[in-house]
């Protein structure tokens, strides 16, 4: 298959061609029905006689070349309306009937806050310019509505206010809430990737947008929100978050905190939390890529916090010196993992109120995670004269000074 995407430098289509480029080069196996054997990209460098010789060639079209913050808005319908046309020009130029995407926008609905723009009325000509070519050379056609899109990549200040908070936030800078309570449809650029490749197979998600106020099997429609149909004229990726401006703003200032905090809000898979704090990290300048953590040292040696999470624990390191023991203490509830990646050492642990000692030995050369037991005291031991022993340390709870739930007792 030979794919041509227009507007090829721009953020959805930089991820879309370097995630093609996986396919193609066999580093993604997870679409294993797509064969991609060329990737032509499309930009305002280029000329029309290449695009003739793309459209001559190609087997798939994403049109997503447009414009979104033009100086004069005359020029929303020559960039989102006249290079469409010109494209599909050359498609029949050239005889092709190759299935065509066209990236439009939820502004062309009209509906809730958007009204009637010059933005989106360049918008919905374009949709309406892609149905009658399907419907005059019978290629198949795919017009997809966006809603707020997101990602790595986003450029900030610019049309994404999303992008402009990471931005904005990751250096430190302020950023501007007229309204908190503002919601806004994200739709990350990972997911509509694997919409791209679902279009790519033959089977894009289809839908129809009802118009504002019309309620269809009992649900009310707010004419910005698509209704799953198989014969559906729009197609749509079905993976989006909504989130209020506050909302978003205050999950990237813990993300911005998080080097001071350690702590890692829930991220569940597939939640709006993981995929913002992904983007938020795209933006970090160079000097904030690595932080350092408070190392509490003494004569034994140290013991670093790395990382707190809300729901799944602590995460330390602890160094211990030539024969130096630490420990000696039990938890009631509390439960780790001794991870030893570099020594060699010797993990006792006994029951209270008991006399028998459990002993582990422990050394980077066999990597073991051994567990600390709730009612148990333990210590860890350096055996070596010569080298420190590194153990990675895992909690289930992150350590509170006010409960601690921690008590002295030799082995």
């Amino acid at each position: 298959m030979k794919i041509l995407v227009t507007g090829a430098k721009g953020f959805v289509g930089r991820n879309l061609v370097e995630n093609l480029k996986n396919i193609r080069d066999g580093k993604n196996r997870t679409r294993p029905g797509l064969a991609i054997e060329e990737i032509y990209e499309y930009d305002r460098e280029n000329t029309l006689e290449e695009l003739d010789r793309f459209c001559a060639d190609c087997d798939f079209v994403f049109n997503l070349a447009g414009v979104n913050r033009p100086q004069d808005p005359k020029e929303f319908q020559e960039g989102n309306f006249g290079f469409a046309s010109a494209l599909l020009d050359t498609l029949k130029k050239q005889g092709n009937k190759c299935p065509v995407m066209l990236s439009s926008s939820l502004q062309a609905t009209f509906a809730g806050r958007f009204g009637t723009s010059e933005y989106g009325l360049s918008k919905r000509d374009g949709e309406e310019l892609f149905f009658r070519y399907g419907e005059e050379t019978g290629a198949t056609v795919y017009v997809y509505r966006f809603p707020n899109l997101a990602g790595k990549w986003v450029r900030p200040n610019y049309n994404s206010a999303v992008g402009t908070f990471c931005h904005n936030i990751a250096h430190d800078l302020p950023i501007t809430i007229n309204d908190p309570k503002v919601e806004l449809e994200l739709l990350f650029i990972d997911d509509l990737v694997e919409e791209m490749y679902d279009a790519l197979e033959g089977h894009p998600h289809r839908a129809d947008y009802p118009q504002e106020g019309a309620v269809l099997e009992g649900q009310a429609y707010d004419g910005l929100t698509p209704c799953p149909s198989p014969k559906g004229r729009y197609c749509y990726a079905p993976v989006t978050h909504k989130a209020t401006l506050g909302r978003i703003a205050e999950l990237l200032q813990t993300f911005h905190d998080q080097p001071q905090t350690l702590m890692m809000p829930a991220i569940p898979e597939g939640s709006l939390e993981k995929k913002l704090y992904s983007m938020y990290l795209s933006y970090l300048p160079k000097e904030k890529v690595a932080f350092d953590l408070k190392m509490n040292e003494d004569e034994r040696g140290s013991f670093t916090e790395l990382l707190k999470t809300a729901d799944h624990g602590q995460f330390s390191v602890n160094i211990s010196r030539p024969g130096i023991t630490k420990g000696q203490h039990w938890h009631n509830s509390k439960w780790e993992f001794f991870i030893v990646v570099s020594g060699h050492g010797l993990i006792q642990q006994r029951k209270i109120g008991t006399e028998e000692v459990l002993e582990f030995p422990v050394s980077g050369e066999k990597i073991q995670a051994v567990h600390m037991l709730p009612g148990y005291t333990h210590n860890i031991i350096n055996l070596s004269e010569t080298e420190n022993l590194v153990t990675l340390m895992w909690a289930n709870e992150a350590f509170d000074p006010q409960r601690p739930d921690t008590f002295f007792e030799p082995v």
